[in-house]
């Protein structure tokens, strides 16, 4: 009889990686041990300060302008998006300064030159332009208030970078998919809504929520404004108690609490798309192969 030789599976080792793990350890336990045991960070006016009413009302200014600036940013870069892909020329240029512009200038300038609005104009009327004819007039020291320019600001500039991002997600879709549901005779808007959108999706949900992050943080900058966002707040306590590291802490720890709530967010969504993607493919596997299964089936001869 032949003997059966049994062949022995060796694991893989990987000596640089175990040494860059012990590496990697012993500058978390350093850097862990500095912070932890430093008095002068002084973790006990960090936890004092933490859950402050006014710290707390600071918070929810600033969720409040990202909420508010997300949903108009998205809606505005959304039309400023399909103005980009729009085969006027017209609105593809304009579409195109708008964006040129947003993105060449910083948010803080956007900022200050809206608060300073009524400097520049007095007035906003409502009419026909070159002409006398005006259907209203509104004050603009009345308009423009410190919340409303934060808004305002926040939203031109990122509406730019929006548009940008769901621009790039439509051009990410097969033009066949286009040509389908022209072929289909739907009307524009419910090709882009039902058929090309969802698509898009995909491309779009990553960048669009990194962009989102980067306006939770970006509200910081409304500081300017003296609008007492979060920031701001912790900026008017530490001038007062002149405890500044440990109240930075606070806001650095709060806006990693915001920006990991997103993130997990955007895990969820991508995970719920990929599970509705792989069930759609399913179910069109599954209604292909029943399309085959029938049309290979011979037909039936009654005999006489």
């Amino acid at each position: 009889m032949k003997t059966v030789e049994t062949i022995k599976v060796v694991p893989a080792r990987y000596p640089l990686r175990a040494a860059g793990g012990v590496v990697a350890l012993f500058v978390l336990a350093v850097v862990l041990q500095s912070v932890a045991f430093n008095p002068r960070w002084e973790w006990a006016v960090f936890a004092r300060w933490f859950f402050d009413p006014v710290i707390l009302e600071g918070l929810g200014q600033t969720l409040l302008l990202t909420l508010i600036a997300t949903l108009l940013s998205v809606l505005f870069g959304g039309v400023l998006a399909l103005a980009r892909l729009s085969s006027s020329w017209l609105l593809r240029s304009m579409a195109f300064g708008y964006i040129w512009l947003f993105r060449s200038l910083p948010l803080i300038v956007v900022l200050i030159v809206l608060y300073n609005f009524s400097y520049l104009y007095d007035t906003l009327s409502l009419g026909v332009p070159f002409s006398t004819i005006t259907w209203g007039r509104f004050e603009t020291i009345n308009v423009l208030g410190q919340f409303s320019t934060a808004v305002v600001g926040l939203t031109l500039v990122q509406s730019a970078y929006t548009a940008e991002i769901i621009r790039g997600g439509f051009l990410g879709v097969d033009h066949g998919q286009y040509e389908a549901a022209a072929a289909l005779g739907l009307p524009a808007w419910r090709r882009t809504v039902r058929i090309i959108l969802p698509q898009a999706l995909r491309t779009i949900l990553p960048a669009g929520f990194n962009e989102i992050i980067s306006l939770a943080k970006g509200t910081a900058m409304v500081y300017v404004l003296a609008m007492p966002e979060l920031f701001y707040t912790i900026q008017m306590i530490y001038n007062r108690t002149q405890e500044v590291i440990p109240l930075l802490m606070v806001g650095a720890v709060w806006y990693l609490v915001i920006t990991t709530v997103l993130s997990v967010i955007q895990h969820l969504v991508e995970r719920l798309l990929a599970r509705s993607e792989r069930r759609s493919a399913v179910n069109q596997r599954r209604a292909t192969l029943r399309t085959r299964s029938v049309t290979t089936q011979e037909p039936a001869h009654a005999s006489l």
